[in-house]
């Protein structure tokens, strides 16, 4: 305990952890719509196509945050916008669209790094080294997490709409489309915040188990989006002080106790928990067994 408390000492470290909170809450808040939209491929599929955009980032301007920025929000539209413009001009479904494109250009990013001017540990963009998070990077969490919470809360009524019925949210007078694209937007944002922690491997982790942990929990709507966020935040610093602890890779460690209490809420969750529908089961099996000796 000494030493993690020694380690805290140091500016990089405070910055890690920074860094984990920032992006744990905002993944996990946005969870909520993935979990809600079943948007889990296109999330699998936007994390891995981030990848050919950061390597031509690095060709052509080197290791500039705002350069990999660019490219990689670029590529993850361009699959993204690809599979339904695919899907809409041929009999080929939009996942299907999105499983090739997605594929192609991930195998595309891993060629590319290749032939980057420098020496690229590609380890470090598949999973995640929140250790060497910089001052730029860490501004540029900031910028992201509070442009995509600002614009969750902001427009929290219409996407509520459009999350359970696009039908009637677009009798309300509620761009559909337009929600959509922005909602794949923020998802692209937030998977460019969360590479620098988690890599484009292990990104859905994060996306995906907070809410879906609050999910078995709750079924309020505000608990899933605020607990999602706290919960991710939890998580994330809850597994970069862990992989400290034990000296193991931060990405790993932050998914897999993500993972965990994923496993804890099916199994344990009072309303919807594993053990409570054995009990329940249970219940009814003596109940029936009672009747039918009374009869």
């Amino acid at each position: 305990m000494s030493r993690i408390i020694e380690l805290f000492h140091h500016t990089f470290i405070q910055r890690a952890f920074l860094a984990c909170a920032l992006i744990g809450f905002t993944n996990g808040f946005l969870s909520a719509f993935i979990v809600l939209r079943r948007l889990a491929l296109m999330a699998d599929a936007l994390s891995h196509a981030l990848l050919p955009g950061v390597a031509v980032g690095i060709i052509l301007f080197g290791f500039a945050p705002i350069s990999l920025f660019i490219g990689a929000v670029t590529a993850a539209l361009m699959v993204g916008l690809g599979a339904e413009v695919i899907s809409r001009s041929s009999r080929v479904k939009e996942e299907t669209a999105l499983a090739i494109l997605y594929t192609v250009a991930f195998s595309a990013g891993i060629i590319f790094l290749q032939f980057a001017p420098v020496r690229v540990d590609i380890d470090h963009y598949l999973f995640g080294n929140i250790l060497g998070v910089s001052n730029s990077d860490l501004w540029l969490t900031y910028g992201i997490s509070f442009i995509t919470i600002a614009t969750l809360v902001l427009l929290q009524r219409p996407l509520f709409l459009m999350l359970f019925d696009q039908s009637v949210a677009a009798t309300q007078g509620v761009n559909v489309r337009a929600l959509n694209y922005l909602l794949v937007t923020l998802l692209v944002l937030a998977m460019i915040s969360s590479l620098q922690a988690v890599g484009v491997i292990l990104a859905l982790g994060l996306l995906v188990a907070p809410a879906a942990t609050v999910y078995l929990l709750s079924d309020s709507c505000t608990a899933l989006f605020w607990g999602g966020g706290f919960l991710g935040l939890f998580g994330s610093c809850a597994g970069l002080g862990l992989s400290l602890w034990l000296n193991l890779p931060a990405g790993a460690c932050i998914v897999l106790f993500l993972g965990l209490m994923f496993c804890l809420a099916y199994i344990f969750s009072p309303r919807y928990g594993l053990l409570k529908h054995f009990i329940k089961r249970g219940h009814y099996h003596k109940e029936s067994l009672a009747r039918w000796k009374t009869e």
